[in-house]
């Protein structure tokens, strides 16, 4: 899994102090009329469960965090004054400081394990590559060029455009990478150009699911409209010809010599 801490990010409430600390001992300012109050727990790993496993049990007051316990350290410390009156308390608290301690294991590589044999870790998706090309000013000649990479897994894809073979630096914007409802990911790159025929521009994507970078090419097309007058123009070309080629025709019958009737009464 390289060698950074890989955040799983769960919401538990089994991690929790039981809730009569919860309930009976946590002397909390008097609330304003709405507010939200949540734990969430943390369990990151480096290199699998064969480096560091680190539980990390967070409270929150609103949308501040408050509390929290540091498997790496092993007990609870304040995070802001809210917190400072609990932290003592708990930590001294001996069975459930035992318990916070032993979730390193029971939780957290627990779940890894679980999740591992259920191919959820490791498991990775290629991209699925296009390239749209867009007019902003239907009178401009610069064209947009958008590469979308969609439908990938994990997060994390490089993609470069190319124009003849040369990477493009010049004209190129990123947008932000963006998490879809099934855990997939998509990502744009846009290139602006100006193309010329016989230039050939490609997208070229790098992702884990993919054994070796993935190309896809665009090459700049005669627009409908300008098919559509060359058409006009070819097809009124021969019909002029065919014009000018019936009246000459004509012209040239109707101006042969004819042969004139002998004379008459002359030798007579």
């Amino acid at each position: 899994m390289g060698h950074g801490l890989i955040l799983l990010g769960m919401l538990l409430v089994a991690l929790g102090p039981p809730l009569g600390v919860l309930g009976s001992e946590r002397r909390l300012r008097t609330p304003p009329p709405h507010f939200l109050t949540q734990s969430k727990g943390e369990c990151r790993f480096a290199n699998g469960t064969s480096g560091e496993i680190r539980l990390l049990e967070r409270y929150f007051y609103g949308r501040q965090e408050t509390l929290r316990f540091d498997s790496r350290r092993g007990w609870y410390e304040a995070v802001t004054e809210l917190g400072e009156p609990d932290a003592p308390y708990w930590n001294s608290q001996k069975d459930l400081m035992d318990y916070e301690r032993a979730q390193v294991d029971a939780f957290c590589r627990q779940n890894y394990a679980a999740m591992e044999a259920g191919q959820m870790v490791g498991r990775t998706v290629e991209p699925l590559v296009k390239i749209s090309p867009t007019k902003g000013d239907p009178l401009a000649h610069h064209t947009l060029l958008i590469c979308t990479a969609a439908g990938y897994y994990p997060t994390g894809i490089d993609i470069k455009w190319l124009k003849n073979g040369q990477e493009q630096t010049q004209g190129v914007g990123y947008d932000d990478e963006i998490q879809n409802a099934d855990w997939t990911y998509q990502y744009q790159v846009m290139l602006e150009t100006v193309p010329q025929r016989g230039d050939v521009y490609t997208c070229q994507v790098e992702h884990k699911g993919l054994k070796e970078p993935l190309t896809v090419q665009w090459e700049p097309q005669t627009s409908d409209s300008a098919k559509s007058k060359l058409w006009t123009g070819a097809v009124g070309a021969v019909l002029g010809l065919v014009f000018v080629a019936v009246g000459l025709y004509l012209y040239l019958k109707s101006t042969k010599a004819t042969p004139l009737p002998p004379p008459t009464g002359l030798l007579g």
